[in-house]
């Protein structure tokens, strides 16, 4: 039996035209507001990159970042886009009033990740002292990387179950599993493992344990929105699962390479440690810690993709193309009133801020504004990856496959000539080549109206308040000089919202 679209879908999901509008823009707000709670918790676990690098310094934290970064890259293997997939999925379902059909994704894309996670984490953990030998990473890496894998298990359960609690448009699931738990039980096992004598691998261990934590209670608490809810029926569980598994294979390639993509520059940089310009272990973990904070920037969209997700794709599975644009645009000005100011304070202060890390850390300033404003692009154009997914994933592919291409060559070259400023330009060209792509997807192949009309107001307020804050760090180039432009920076931009906001309630 296929899923297909119900013309009469219930009232609570699609109201009438007049209400439609209005009632989108509140659930977005609501759903919005969830996760950007979630991710407010979820930056807690700053707390355990600033012990890392406060208790075992920024070697320990440049093994950390590749060892993550590259368990975050493998976990794509095992869960092969099925979180994803199982979101649009059960949003489709759930429009439909077919709480049966969520209740096989839940189980089957469960099942099936968790278990190929597991024998992915297996393999790699047994094979991994052979493969860092043959491409000769430093021992201390393979060993992290050797104890790091078995965080797969746990981060398939997470991401799965969130995302069918998210497609069934319930978004506080998050606050409590990655944004609480995670964090405090990781920076609890690393103190643990700490005290116990486990040295540099400690945060490895402490990884492990958390993702496992943040998993079982995203599993428990998705599984709890189907208690009551009666068997299959007459519903063929082996097609449900074969087509979810068709939809899912595409888009999991999509993130496999996406997931390379974000994390390009970290996972060269560790292979040129002692090759290339300047690039040494100590490096390494500065540039760890830059990335940490402007990866902030990058989940600056989280709080709208995961409610945008379930939105677009009912109101494309309707019909309701025009809505969808319309909510797209809009979406993108609130995350550029988000985006703008703080990438300006990261250029503006970023010396400044890498002093929390400890002394030293003070001279990745420079690749910090650079990643920052490649993280904030990333940001911006990951929504249109979401309005792709949901009507043709393979095109997504396409994109992932000439960015990776492309960026992966241009970060090679720009390492080994420049060392880790390379590596911060690397990142920039590769989400440059990646946003120009689905730009061009989204205006040619889907018909997407220009957002241009929403965006401008921000960057006209960003342009009256960028000017005076560089002309004030170009004038006092110090501690206080950066502190002051990123205040006088952000006043504006906030004057300039508080403005726009009565602007727009004037209008008739």
């Amino acid at each position: 039996m296929k899923l297909t679209a119900d013309p009469s879908p219930p009232s609570r999901i699609s109201p009438g035209p007049p209400d439609r509008a209005k009632t989108t823009g509140t659930e977005l707000k609501r759903g919005a507001l969830l996760n950007a709670t979630a991710m407010i918790a979820s930056n807690f676990r700053a707390i355990f990159t600033l012990l890392i690098a406060r208790l075992l310094g920024p070697i320990a934290l440049g093994i950390f970042s590749v060892a993550w970064a590259t368990t975050d890259l493998v976990s794509k293997i095992g869960i092969i886009g099925l979180d994803d997939a199982v979101m649009t999925f059960v949003a489709r379902a759930e429009a439909v009033g077919d709480r049966r059909r969520s209740r096989i994704y839940f189980r089957a894309a469960n099942l099936i990740a968790f278990i190929q996670s597991a024998i992915v984490a297996a393999l790699l953990s047994l094979g991994l002292g052979r493969a860092g030998s043959f491409f000769g990473l430093d021992p201390q890496m393979t060993s992290a990387l050797a104890v790091i894998v078995w965080a797969l298990p746990g981060i398939a359960l997470y991401r799965i179950s969130t995302s069918l609690s998210r497609g069934a448009r319930v978004m506080q699931h998050d606050i409590y599993s990655r944004g609480l738990t995670e964090p405090a039980a990781t920076t609890i096992a690393f103190l643990i493992a700490l005290g116990l004598g486990t040295g540099t691998v400690a945060p490895e261990v402490a990884a492990v344990f958390g993702s496992f934590a943040s998993g079982i209670l995203a599993f428990v608490l998705a599984g709890k929105l189907f208690r009551g809810v009666s068997h299959a029926g007459d519903i063929s569980i082996g097609k449900e699962t074969r087509e979810l598994l068709g939809y899912a294979l595409p888009i999991g390639a999509d993130q496999f390479l996406n997931a390379f993509i974000w994390r390009v520059d970290v996972i060269i940089l560790g292979c040129f440690v002692g090759r290339a310009p300047g690039v040494t272990l100590t490096t390494l973990g500065i540039y760890g810690a830059v990335v940490g904070l402007a990866n902030g920037l990058r989940r600056v969209s989280q709080p709208f993709t995961p409610i945008f997700a379930p939105v677009v794709a009912g109101m494309t599975a309707t019909g309701a193309h025009d809505d969808a644009a319309a909510t797209y645009s809009r979406l993108l000005q609130w995350m550029l009133w988000i985006l703008l100011p703080v990438t300006a304070v990261m250029i503006l202060a970023g010396n400044t801020i890498l002093m929390v890390y400890g002394p030293g850390f003070q001279q990745g300033g420079q690749w910090l504004a650079i990643v920052a404003i490649a993280c904030a692009t990333n940001a911006f154009i990951n929504l249109g990856e979401t309005v792709i997914m949901v009507q043709r994933p393979g095109l997504n592919l396409l994109n992932s496959l000439i960015t990776c291409t492309v960026g992966s060559g241009a970060t090679i070259w720009l390492i080994a000539q420049f060392g880790v400023l390379g590596a911060a330009f690397g990142i920039l060209v590769t989400y440059a080549i990646q946003g120009l792509v689905r730009t061009i997807l989204l205006h040619f192949v889907f018909r997407w109206p220009n957002p241009w009309p929403e965006v401008r107001p921000v960057m006209l307020v960003a342009i009256f308040a960028i000017i005076p804050a560089a002309i004030c760090r170009f004038v006092f180039p110090e501690i206080i000089g950066q502190l002051a432009a990123a205040l006088l920076c952000l006043a504006v931009f906030a004057a300039g919202w508080i403005y726009y906001r009565r602007f727009k309630q004037a209008i008739p």
